[in-house]
Formats: C-alpha cells, sequence, structure tokens
C-alpha cells in the first residue's frame, strides 16, 4: 500500500472519527441539559450491567471448587440481581442513592488527593493535586448539602460533562490526524 493511498484511508477514517465526535459531543450537551433523564437513563443501565454481573455470577458459582466459595458466589450473584432489579424498578430512588453515594466520593476522593499532595515531592504537580482535591471537596459538599434535590441535577450533568468532553477530545485528536495525513499526502504528491 503507498504512503498516499494510506493516508488517504486515514484521512477519511478520521472524518468519521470527527463525526462520531460531533454526535458523542452532541449527546453531551443533551445530557446536560436534561440531567434529570440522563441521571434515570445511567441508573437503568447500572441496573441492567448488574443483572448481567448477577448471571456471571452465578455461572461462576457452579465452577466453585469448595461449598463455601460457591456459597459466597451464589451470594455475591444473589445481591448484584437484587441491586440491578432495584435499580431497573425504582429509577428514581436509585438516582437519589447514587446521589449520595457520588457526594461522599468527591468528599472521600478530596481527602485522598490531598493526601498525595502533599506527600509528592516540591515540583511534581502538588499543586494540581491540591487544586483537584478542592474541586472535589467543593463539588461533594455541594451535592451532599443539597441531597436529596441535588439528584435532580447532579448524576446527569456530571456524567453530561464527561461525555461532551469525550466528544471534544474526539474531535480535536481527529482532526489533528487528518490534518497530519493530508499533509503526508500532499507531501507525497509532491514528491
Amino acid at each position: 500500500m503507498s504512503t498516499e493511498t494510506l493516508s488517504r484511508d486515514l484521512s477519511r477514517q478520521a472524518g468519521w472519527s470527527i463525526f462520531m465526535g460531533i454526535l458523542t459531543a452532541a449527546v453531551g450537551a443533551a445530557m446536560i441539559v436534561y440531567p434529570l433523564a440522563a441521571a434515570a437513563a445511567s441508573t437503568v443501565f447500572l441496573g441492567a450491567a448488574l443483572l448481567v454481573a448477577a448471571f456471571a455470577q452465578l455461572v461462576f458459582a457452579f465452577t466453585s471448587d469448595t461449598a463455601g466459595r460457591f456459597l459466597l458466589k451464589l451470594l455475591l450473584g444473589v445481591l448484584y440481581g437484587v441491586a440491578g432489579l432495584g435499580l431497573i424498578a425504582l429509577p428514581g430512588m436509585g438516582v437519589v442513592t447514587l446521589t449520595a453515594l457520588l457526594g461522599a466520593m468527591l468528599i472521600a476522593e478530596a481527602v485522598v488527593e490531598a493526601v498525595l499532595a502533599f506527600s509528592a515531592p516540591a515540583g511534581t504537580g502538588r499543586g494540581w493535586f491540591l487544586l483537584s482535591g478542592l474541586f472535589s471537596l467543593l463539588l461533594g459538599v455541594l451535592i451532599i448539602a443539597q441531597w436529596p434535590a441535588s439528584s435532580i441535577w447532579a448524576i446527569g450533568t456530571m456524567v453530561g460533562t464527561s461525555v461532551l468532553f469525550n466528544g471534544i477530545a474526539r474531535i480535536v485528536t481527529s482532526t489533528w490526524v487528518r490534518s497530519e495525513a493530508r499533509q503526508v499526502q500532499r507531501s507525497a504528491v509532491a514528491a
């Protein structure tokens, strides 16, 4: 395969990746605009994932070499199944519960990042750890202080923001790849 053909194929694939990035960013923006719907959908998806994990645990239980391990895997599978069914059957309660867990996790993350910052040698990004920890702490406290009302916006907004930035990163990266591929193609034609 020639360099020109390879760069043309790469440019075309980057074009599709740019399209997917735009689509991903649009989905992220919609999740931010409709955070409660995004949170409910995320909760139902998590419930479905737990049901799949429950089924897997139940299958793995039958591969156990002792009765004790069988019972533990069976119990874990039942717990996954109950949690998954609960999230699917009652997504509103699931969103409220997950929001409280999210707030608590962000506060715990802030503590860990502060410890990492103070244990890191000077000049190794200590300030960034502290800044990240401060933002995690502020967001966690905001979520917990407004809980359960924060359930309306917290999960959907945060997941939507993540999806939006994922789409933007894909657009930027694919645009760069496409530009470089076209530069190689121009160089190949000129040679």
